[in-house]
């Protein structure tokens, strides 16, 4: 009897520890997720009530993984692009060159020639030096040496001095002075020492377009007049070979040389046109930026400090805007007026003023204005 109860005391403890132990692993994992739900509300309440923070950080943070894949993505695909640029525009030219210019020897009349010939190739001039020259140029970099520079903060991502208007680019991984953007079709940064031959290429690349699309719209209308024709003869051809033997079908009625002229002055100008309307768009959004002293990264970090000092009921000015007229002079190195010949209608490898990173008076500049950031 003794033993029966001894051996039931002993189940009953051996259960009760067994239940004592369920109920600490239990409590242990109701802990742990507690303390995961604390960390989590924590993480979350830091990420949206701070008040460093804003819905851009918020959103910067999401687009965070698709930042970096544009990023790499656009750092391997800048030599595709630069070679794309190159071949379209080869293309252009030797279609000018095989077919047009022939054509407008044997038709034009000899001022009209002499016109063509000079404006033509004094475009293509402009453009080829001004695309080499963005293309191979540096933007500038700041000195990674601290004690070169005084008076500038510290880049977050690179730990190095970060002079006024210098910006990190995340594609390139280093600073650029005055940076205004990353330009795939150049695989590389716009900056203080090339952002005059990336506007300049812009520009003569749209008049280039333009000239193209406007000289040969007669030639398109007949091209296209042409392949319509051709298209419709060669249905009736077919359509007349179908009902005769193999050895009476008719001979092709357009020749190939015949086909691939058409053909080719339909694609420069639809090829022109197109450029010419988005590059168009393009350069007056930069000339717009250049006659405000801006580049593109300051309109947005201007429009901001504009709004918030307009609530205050402040006034934001531009300390690096000169005026529209004295900024395209110091935009263009335009110092004397024969600049004007030399270093904006011919090719010219001038230097900007200034190295970038200090911003003094330049001497182009007719008067000074007081650079008020805020007041």
């Amino acid at each position: 009897m003794r033993s029966r109860q001894r051996m039931f005391a002993a189940v009953m403890r051996l259960l009760l520890k067994c239940l004592r132990l369920g109920r600490r692993r239990r409590f242990k994992l109701v802990r742990q997720a507690e303390q995961l739900w604390h960390y989590g509300h924590l993480c979350l309440r830091s990420l949206l009530y701070n008040s460093f923070t804003n819905s851009d950080v918020v959103l910067d943070s999401l687009f965070e993984p698709v930042y970096w894949l544009v990023d790499h993505v656009t750092r391997w695909f800048g030599v595709v692009f630069v070679a794309l640029v190159i071949g379209l525009t080869s293309s252009i030219v030797a279609i000018v060159y095989i077919c047009l210019l022939p054509l407008i020897l044997q038709t034009y009349t000899p001022a009209w020639i002499c016109w063509h010939l000079a404006y033509g190739h004094w475009n293509l001039i402009m453009i080829v030096f001004h695309y080499y020259m963005a293309i191979t140029t540096s933007p500038g970099h700041p000195p990674q040496a601290k004690d070169d520079l005084t008076g500038v903060s510290i880049c977050r991502k690179c730990i190095a001095p970060k002079p006024a208007r210098t910006h990190h680019c995340s594609i390139c991984n280093r600073c650029v002075l005055k940076m205004d953007h990353h330009c795939p079709w150049l695989n590389n940064c716009v900056g203080h020492y090339n952002h005059r031959y990336f506007f300049s290429f812009c520009l003569f690349m749209t008049m280039g377009c333009i000239y193209c699309s406007i000289s040969g719209w007669e030639m398109f209308r007949d091209a296209y007049a042409a392949i319509e024709r051709m298209k419709l003869l060669e249905k009736e051809r077919l359509q007349v070979a179908a009902n005769q033997t193999y050895y009476q079908t008719p001979p092709p009625t357009f020749s190939f040389r015949q086909r691939a002229f058409h053909k080719s002055v339909v694609y420069l100008w639809v090829l022109c046109s197109s450029v010419a309307l988005a590059l168009g768009a393009l350069t007056l959004w930069h000339a717009a930026l250049i006659t405000r002293g801006e580049t593109s990264i300051e309109r947005h970090i201007n429009k901001k400090e504009r709004q918030r000092l307009q609530k205050k009921g402040k006034v934001f000015r531009n300390p690096y805007s000169y005026g529209g007229w004295d900024n395209w002079k110091v935009f263009l190195g335009v110092d004397v007026p024969r600049h004007w010949f030399t270093r904006v209608l011919l090719p010219s490898p001038h230097l900007p003023h200034g190295t970038g990173l200090s911003w003094d008076l330049p001497p182009c500049v007719t008067k000074q204005r007081a650079p008020l950031l805020a007041i």
